[in-house]
């Protein structure tokens, strides 16, 4: 028998909790319209089997993924007839898989339309381009013959700005108006977790929301509604005392002014701590900073244990993640926190 494997030196801790009083307070938002939620990205990095079932149980009954090989992973969870595919068909293949697996194929083009006619048609969801210039069909493609054959169960778009205040958010809503009143569908969504905080002219029927159901908040009408989900911990795993006129890490960054004693911490930049990280920022042991010393590296980072006398070896230190203050200190946009999170954190939810 192999031997049993030793447990990480990574963990992440979901609060579930704050995750459903999350997707309920922008469920509550929507206002009329019914919140779904984004779980691509393995619900942004967090796990797809551990929030897809909580999500589904709190009353979510609308999951968006990005690409085809992520439907069998929530569909363990819910009907495939839940699962929408924003990235459409590009094959033959995917339109096989999407009958299926019961997926839903978001249709962007008319190439996509054409190819998913073809193949048998059936239920389908849509995407029309309002303004951001990605996925989805462009304005004047709406009035195509092939677009009045499909079966659109959710006719979408997606705001390109809704983290500001900006004049493309009504320009966009003003073109999706439009939209609604060409294309015959069931129902219509527009607004991802910024779209909610415009308001109800935005929610119609179904809202999108993905980042904030994690702890994000882009808009100032989610702060203090939306909680921090995540908790990221690691592991010390070495203490080594330096004296003035050391340096730390690579590039020799920091230089110790000092005696002091450090902490080598199982964490780097494989595991999406990332170098903007490095210098200014600290973490947490017992409600004591630790800050970090010179540059994060692949798999570890030196942290200042001068306040921090009971701290050992193998202990557990907390990395401060609330999505907001972490991205106006990193410089990081709240998605790449979340989503960077590495394979090597055990994921645990507390009892």
């Amino acid at each position: 028998m192999p031997a049993e494997r030793p447990a990480p030196t990574l963990r992440l801790r979901l609060d579930s909790d704050a995750l459903v009083r999350n997707w309920r307070a922008l469920d509550e938002l929507s206002g009329s319209a019914k919140a779904g939620a984004a779980v691509k990205a393995q619900a942004y990095g967090i796990g797809t089997a551990m929030v897809v079932p909580v999500l589904r149980d709190t009353g979510c009954e609308t999951f968006f993924v990005a690409h085809w090989n992520e439907v069998a992973d929530v569909a363990e969870h819910v009907p495939g007839n839940q699962i929408s595919v924003l990235h459409g068909p590009i094959s033959a293949a995917d339109a096989e898989y999407a009958r299926a697996t019961g997926a839903l194929p978001v249709i962007n083009s008319l190439h996509q339309a054409k190819l998913w006619l073809e193949t048998g048609g059936g239920p389908c969801d849509l995407m029309v381009d309002t303004g951001i210039n990605r996925l989805g069909l462009s304005m004047n493609e709406i009035t195509d013959p092939l677009v009045s054959q499909l079966e659109v169960g959710t006719l979408m778009s997606h705001l390109a700005s809704a983290d500001e205040d900006s004049d493309l958010n009504p320009r966009q809503l003003a073109r999706f108006v439009e939209v609604t009143g060409q294309i015959e569908s069931e129902r219509s969504s527009l607004a991802n977790s910024a779209g909610i905080g415009l308001g109800p002219d935005y929610a119609f029927d179904v809202t999108r929301p993905g980042l904030s159901i994690y702890g994000g908040a882009q808009r100032r009408e989610l702060v203090g509604l939306i909680e921090q989900v995540v908790f990221p911990q690691a592991a010390i795993v070495q203490l080594r005392d330096l004296k003035a006129g050391d340096s730390v890490g690579y590039n020799a960054t920091y230089t110790a002014d000092r005696g002091m004693q450090v902490g080598v911490v199982s964490i780097g930049y494989a595991d999406g701590l990332l170098r903007s990280w490095s210098n200014g920022a600290a973490f947490e042991f017992e409600g004591q900073r630790l800050p970090l010393l010179g540059r994060v590296s692949m798999d570890m980072v030196v942290v200042d244990c001068s306040n921090a006398l009971d701290i050992s070896e193998g202990d557990w230190v907390d990395i401060p993640y609330d999505l907001p203050s972490a991205s106006a200190n990193t410089g990081l946009s709240q998605y790449e926190l979340l989503t960077v999170l590495g394979r090597r954190f055990q994921r645990i939810v507390p009892d």
